[in-house]
């Protein structure tokens, strides 16, 4: 890892902690020039293809004959920040396991806040399902995942078409945030280190983007932002997590939620990993945990 790489991978694991929506916007666009280098071989690659208004799809169309199974991806980022160039990397990497990935460009906060990002994202599964077919892709065999805030997106937008056609049929929930009440009181390592003030501040910053400052109690109540009330409509779910991140709790909380539920599911932690790990490819257990995740859809879908 050069120099300038190590910097930035300080910054983001805790060493400088943006300030400002536009900071986080740089600093992950600075990682995701490191992130996304070496792309895996795929069959074909189609950028910013239109899904309504506001919202494009980068395609990933894996290499042999279809039909493929189909993973509608929703990246992370706070809800503020991140696009299908800053996850590109690991979208190929679905890609190049045999899935057709749809990296979804949902509009994002505080430009375009609650529900704007959540409907985006509900939306682009009923395209998925109606579409991607044109690519190669099998609507039947259809998932929805998603890291971070794309986990949150990914639960409550999987949850809000329980039922429906294009229900997907599994969910990929990487270290994502399941429950807005439970936000204000971040711990790490099962409790036992309290979030910074500069954590803690940044959180408050994509909390207030999204969601704005005035009826919290009551936008916290909202399945479609706190996924976990309606947990029960979650299809067979694989929740992963790093022990040093700060959202170990909420993966916690839905397993505890699907098991009550009685929802199929694989819940997994990885030692002393960070938030955002599973795209940082020089750390071994990133690998591991796409391996599993395929694994997951291989045998669910």
């Amino acid at each position: 890892m050069s120099d300038e790489t190590s910097d930035i991978m300080t910054q983001f694991l805790g060493g400088e902690v943006p300030s400002s929506v536009e900071e986080m916007r740089s600093m992950l666009d600075r990682l995701g020039g490191f992130l996304n280098v070496d792309l895996p071989q795929v069959g074909a690659f189609h950028e910013a293809v239109p899904v309504c208004e506001g919202v494009t799809a980068d395609v990933v169309v894996p290499e042999g004959e279809g039909p493929h199974p189909v993973l509608v991806y929703l990246h992370g980022g706070g809800w503020i920040c991140g696009s299908p160039v800053s996850h590109r990397k690991l979208g190929y990497r679905f890609a190049e396991a045999g899935f057709l990935v749809l990296n979804i460009d949902y509009r994002m906060a505080p430009e375009h806040p609650f529900p704007t990002p959540f409907d985006d994202c509900v939306e682009a599964l009923r395209w998925a399902h109606a579409e991607c077919g044109r690519f190669g892709g099998d609507p039947m065999r259809m998932a929805v995942g998603g890291d971070s805030a794309g986990g949150n997106l990914s639960a409550a937008a999987a949850a809000a078409l329980h039922g429906a056609p294009a229900c997907p049929k599994a969910a990929l929930l990487i270290y994502g945030v399941f429950d807005f009440a439970d936000l204000q009181g971040l711990h790490a390592d099962d409790g036992e280190r309290s979030a910074g003030a500069s954590e803690e501040a940044m959180t408050e910053l994509m909390m207030d983007a999204y969601l704005g400052s005035e009826n919290r109690d009551e936008r916290f109540r909202d399945p479609h932002v706190s996924p976990i009330r309606v947990a029960s409509q979650l299809p067979p779910s694989h929740i992963v997590c790093g022990t040093a991140d700060g959202l170990l709790s909420q993966s916690k909380a839905l397993r505890s939620t699907l098991e009550e539920a009685g929802v199929a599911h694989e819940y997994f932690e990885d030692e002393g990993m960070p938030h955002g790990y599973v795209q940082m490819e020089f750390l071994p257990p990133a690998r591991a945990a796409i391996d599993r995740m395929v694994d997951f859809l291989r045998r669910t879908l």
